[in-house]
């Protein structure tokens, strides 16, 4: 694996994945059961926006300090904008210097009954996920492949929980195989748990057999979509957008989408060609 999230932490895709995340982790809160947050490729947990990486690409200027500046924010990006400062321990906008990632983000959610299993298979990243989750109980790290892991992992005790996929995708179709591969055996051994696909955005078609994929599943019930774009999506040369496939979403998450990835859009928007859309997944 190639792929290094470091290049790319808190940019426009870690703000719109992040304030999703939030969202279902709130969602799952707002039932006094314990649940367990699973996720697949957990990366390193924290990222140093001042280190070389993140310095030699600055996408989270474009990202996350854009948000960090606005003002009169709706509640889903006011309170993701709340965790991400409370982490960084800035109170400084301009501060920012560091940025929590999934793992991060859930420890900060989490509730004492709740638990985390999270999945790294990169020796250095792992090493350093374990570092920034030490002495936290609640969250097991497993140095091995996410895909393999959900087979050996789930169902967990917990009754409720939600699984984050969020491989790097350094070959589309070859990806989206390993999802639906690993998607299958998931559904069928933990139906009722919530799943959340993150996917990039290049060209349209190797993400339309996916969505159909999921559409069409048996134990699939209701699967939501939500996209956001900055740049139309006609050129494999750069990330022109990103979509997360949601199953078994909680009650109401469409309304509370479409009350922040508006204004997301216009806040990171990099030119007059971006969109965004959020629609329910329907068999054909």
């Amino acid at each position: 694996m190639n792929y290094r999230h470091a290049f790319h932490a808190g940019n426009f895709a870690d703000v719109f994945k992040h304030v999703l995340l939030i969202g279902l982790l709130e969602a799952l809160k707002a039932k006094p059961a314990a649940f367990c947050y699973v996720d697949t490729h957990a990366g390193r947990g924290c990222y140093d926006l001042r280190g070389e990486e993140a310095e030699r690409t600055r996408e989270y200027v474009d990202g996350v300090q854009r948000l960090m500046q606005a003002a009169h924010l709706p509640a889903p990006l006011d309170r993701y904008v709340e965790l991400v400062r409370d982490f960084a321990e800035a109170a400084d906008t301009v501060a920012l210097s560091r940025y929590p990632g999934s793992p991060l983000i859930a420890r900060l959610l989490l509730r004492e009954q709740d638990r985390g299993m999270l999945c790294e298979l990169h020796e250095e990243e792992a090493a350093a996920l374990r570092t920034a989750m030490r002495g936290d109980a609640r969250f097991a790290i497993h140095r091995r492949d996410g895909y393999a892991a959900l087979k050996a992992l789930l169902p967990p005790a917990q009754k409720r929980g939600l699984v984050l996929i969020d491989p790097p995708f350094e070959a589309q179709g070859a990806v989206f195989a390993h999802i639906r591969t690993a998607l299958d055996d998931a559904l069928s051994r933990w139906p009722n748990a919530i799943y959340a696909v993150w996917y990039p955005i290049k060209r349209r078609e190797p993400i339309a057999p996916f969505l159909r994929w999921v559409a069409n599943h048996t134990n699939v019930g209701d699967a939501l979509v939500a996209e956001l774009l900055l740049h139309p999506d006609n050129s494999v040369l750069r990330l022109n957008g990103c979509g997360m496939a949601i199953i078994n979403p909680p009650w109401r998450l469409d309304q509370q989408i479409k009350d922040w990835l508006p204004t997301t859009q216009r806040l990171l928007a990099q030119g007059g060609n971006g969109s965004s859309r959020i629609e329910w997944l329907k068999q054909t």
